[in-house]
């Protein structure tokens, strides 16, 4: 639908996104080494021992024999380290890349963390009791970016942010039209999708997840919507009094 190629937010309160830029370099390393097959020919491994398998996490089925490495349990974070291929991990990153950055800056770094594991269980979660086919791993960071997604047009909607259009067509838009879009289009596909192999609801739950998390863990200071934005344009706009 679109690509998000750079915002106009500063970064206010931090030094570096350390927590973000972490996330970005570790699931490249791990796709890298362990899927992509130019390192250790390990993607099967790694996505039914590391992938989210609702079947597996509900305790319905078991892994076969060798692949049962860890608590089905702790497939919710780890297979957000893990993708399907190229596209779906640079799709992802980019996400993280433009806006997770402001987003750490508004919630402080261990804040931050535990915001995109939540938003990563609740995606997952959503995945798995609405999974048509239970058997199937899911992987990706696909819930943490939807949370990100989500807490950035509640805190910076009226901040405007460089995407591709189709992939092609570049506009700067306000973020609260482009995300906006983003949501409808997700849940739309979410409720349409039927039997389809796109975890539309991880995106859809982690969205809802990071919707409702950002209120409680961002910075007291931090206002919602930019409304330091609106304030600080209305000051500007309002006449000056002097002598008559």
């Amino acid at each position: 639908m679109f690509v998000p190629i750079m915002d106009d937010a500063p970064v206010r309160s931090i030094r570096h996104a350390y927590v973000n830029d972490g996330f970005i370099i570790v699931s490249t390393l791990i796709y890298v080494v362990f899927q992509s097959g130019l390192v250790i020919d390990a993607n099967q491994q790694a996505v039914l021992s590391f992938g989210l398998i609702p079947s597996v996490l509900f305790g319905d089925a078991v892994l076969p024999a060798g692949f049962e490495i860890a608590p089905a349990w702790t497939t919710l974070g780890s297979s957000l380290f893990l993708h399907g291929g190229w596209l779906h991990l640079i799709g992802n990153l980019l996400f993280l890349w433009v806006f997770g950055d402001n987003v750490e800056d508004d919630l402080g770094h261990v804040r931050y963390a535990l915001f995109m594991l939540l938003c990563g269980v609740g995606g997952g979660i959503a995945h798995a009791v609405t999974a048509a086919n239970v058997d199937a791993p899911l992987v990706g960071a696909s819930g943490v970016v939807a949370g990100v997604v989500a807490a950035y047009v509640m805190l910076h909607p009226q901040v405007k942010v460089w995407v591709l259009v189709f992939y092609r067509l570049p506009l700067r838009l306000r973020a609260f039209w482009i995300i906006g879009a983003w949501a409808v289009f997700q849940a739309g596909n979410a409720l349409l999708s039927g039997s389809e192999q796109v975890a539309w609801w991880a995106h859809v739950g982690g969205f809802l997840t990071g919707a409702v998390l950002v209120v409680a863990l961002k910075r007291p200071e931090v206002p919602l919507f930019d409304r330091d934005l609106v304030a600080r344009v209305e000051a500007r706009s309002a006449p000056s009094e002097g002598p008559i």
